[in-house]
């Protein structure tokens, strides 16, 4: 059922006839408005948090002439009478998207500025409340809403829907895999871990690196993937990711594999005490998307994405694995890490480097296990060519 607000007003007008700006009383301002249509949460360890707090507590008289206001979308508008409005606000399980479009930190100041018992009778902001309002035109407005602070790119691409197509999958592997998936979608989000791991465009990335149409070592250029921070979301690569996405599975798998593979290899130093890989803290954690996986170590975000690059030797154009993924995975990881990456992260650290985002940027990295997926992948095929031919030889004989 739709629930409803009193917003208490000095004065209000009817810019048109689906939008009211009013002047309301801080000091009874909701605080328990949905963030629905917004396109971050507020962070109360912001700058932009503090400069309203201070700026409402310090002189809360002038608040409305230093604030940029409050932009609501509302199903429908009631007045009570001079001094009050009722405001009906839809919930997201009824097909709304009603709520906060602009000024979350704001009223975030409000609730806890009320909490400190700070006096804020004199107190008003400006409101902006858009009735009626479709689910793209709350977006619209929250999109282009000035803000004092830059609001990322990820939030905005999430505004617009564009990872839908992602979330509908990861729904769905939930429920196949019996897990549970935290992925932050914009910024400031409640419930997702800060890790890097755990935003969404590094679940992108982690797929991007098993494009073998887009990204083939034979070309002149564009041999491996860039892995840029902020992919491009346009509708062909929607559809290109799209091809992609039942590999995702595969990728987190050979992400927590590695990260197995290193915890094992700390856990047994040769030296106790001494961690012998670059760039690995022990002193932090990591949390990876799946929420069964936790470490207790810290490594950079982009570690796994030359590993994962490899496997796209063992596809196809259509993206299917040449030998069933579970018959090689654990061998080949174990292969490239014995053989290349352990002795890769021992010698930058013997070396007193860090490598971080640098492993994106070394072509010599993604070039050497590329090549040795090769000629992994011509071994086992080797062996089961050699495999057939025995079979063949038996019935024969018999």
């Amino acid at each position: 059922m739709p629930k409803n607000w009193t917003l208490k007003v000095d004065q209000y007008i009817n810019a048109n006839s689906n939008c009211i700006i009013a002047t309301a009383y801080v000091d009874s301002f909701p605080s328990d408005l949905p963030l629905e249509p917004n396109i971050r949460e507020p962070n109360l360890k912001s700058s932009t948090y503090r400069q309203i707090f201070d700026s409402l507590t310090s002189e809360p008289e002038k608040f409305f002439q230093r604030n940029n206001g409050i932009v609501l979308c509302v199903n429908k508008v009631k007045p009570k009478n001079k001094t009050e409005l009722e405001l009906e606000i839809l919930q997201a399980n009824e097909g709304g998207n009603d709520g906060i479009i602009n000024g979350g930190h704001s009223v975030s100041a409000f609730e806890q500025a009320r909490k400190f018992k700070y006096d804020l009778t004199q107190a008003r902001v400006k409101v902006t409340i858009h009735i009626g309002l479709s689910e793209d035109e709350a977006k619209d407005i929250a999109l282009a809403s000035n803000t004092s602070a830059p609001v990322d790119a990820r939030s905005k691409v999430n505004a617009r829907g564009d990872y839908k197509f992602i979330k509908q999958f990861l729904a769905k592997l939930e429920m196949e895999e019996e897990t549970k998936f935290r992925i932050a979608y914009y910024q400031n989000q409640s419930g997702a871990p800060k890790s890097p791991q755990c935003n969404v465009n590094h679940l992108i990335k982690l797929i991007n690196c098993l494009d073998r149409n887009k990204y083939n070592p034979n070309k002149s250029k564009g041999k491996h993937p860039p892995v840029s921070n902020n992919p491009s979301l346009s509708d062909a690569e929607r559809e290109r990711l799209s091809k992609l996405l039942p590999l995702l599975p595969a990728s987190l798998w050979i992400e927590q594999r590695l990260f197995k593979t290193i915890e094992e290899h700390i856990t047994n130093p040769r030296k106790k005490g001494i961690i012998d890989l670059a760039s690995i803290d022990p002193r932090k954690n990591t949390l990876l998307p799946d929420s069964r996986y936790s470490f207790g170590f810290s490594a950079p975000a982009d570690i796994a994405m030359p590993i994962v690059a490899a496997y796209r030797v063992f596809l196809d154009e259509q993206y299917n694995w040449i030998i069933p993924f579970d018959e090689f995975a654990e061998d080949f990881l174990e292969h490239l890490w014995n053989n290349y990456y352990k002795k890769y992260l021992v010698s930058e650290k013997l070396a007193g480097n860090t490598v971080g985002s640098k492993i994106c940027r070394n072509p010599v990295i993604w070039d050497n296990l590329y090549v040795s997926a090769q000629n992994y992948l011509n071994q086992q095929l080797l062996k089961m060519v050699g495999s057939n031919t025995k079979r063949e030889e038996l019935k024969l004989a018999n």
